[in-house]
């Protein structure tokens, strides 16, 4: 499996972006040295693509084919492809504050904690529906982890299209995320104008 190893900090820097939205609450304290280039309209559109692909944890060929799902969805294509992106079974763990990370939420699902509608699931990108019920496997709920990661996501803010039980580790989804509702800072459009080419 393709696994992108580039420092997490590294990369936040290159992409101008705030690790906090990684679930990481370091801070680099290096500038990155540019040179007084003006970005091509071109180099802003790559931008963009690349941050919400490092964001969600997604390679190339699977944010193409978001893409394309996205084109055929009724509505706007960029807000789509963000509402798939956001629908994710890891960023929803992640999301519901199962996870630290991204990361962490996908080797949960991988390791098979997670039930969906009382059934185990243990691949990270399947897109989850409005009403589906998310749970922590029961002989997976007392164990350590489980205490250390709800100790540091505790005071993480849950959004509203998720309705969370934090101490039973059960959580539902009670609809897809409008645009407004994803608080991650990339511009949809540009990797709309980018993929149209």
């Amino acid at each position: 499996m393709a696994v992108n190893r580039v420092p997490v900090l590294k990369r936040c820097r290159s992409l101008g972006m705030d690790p906090i939205y990684l679930g990481i609450s370091k801070k680099s304290n290096r500038q990155l040295k540019r040179s007084n280039r003006k970005m091509s309209e071109y180099g802003l559109q790559l931008r963009e693509k690349q941050k919400a692909k490092f964001i969600y944890g997604v390679l190339e060929k699977p944010f193409r084919n978001y893409f394309e799902k996205a084109k055929q969805m009724e509505g706007m294509t960029g807000d789509n492809l963000m509402r798939l992106l956001e629908s994710r079974l890891d960023n929803v763990m992640f999301r519901m504050g199962f996870a630290r990370t991204r990361r962490e939420a996908r080797q949960i699902v991988d390791h098979k904690h997670v039930l969906v509608n009382g059934k185990q699931v243990n691949i990270p990108s399947y897109l989850v529906k409005a009403g589906d019920v998310i749970t922590i496997k029961e002989n997976k709920k007392g164990s350590q982890r489980y205490k250390e990661i709800l100790e540091a996501t505790g005071g993480n803010m849950v959004p509203d299209w998720l309705d969370v039980d934090s101490e039973n580790l059960t959580g539902t989804v009670k609809e897809l995320p409008a645009r407004e509702a994803i608080d991650v800072p990339v511009d949809e459009m540009l990797i709309v104008e980018l993929y149209s080419k």
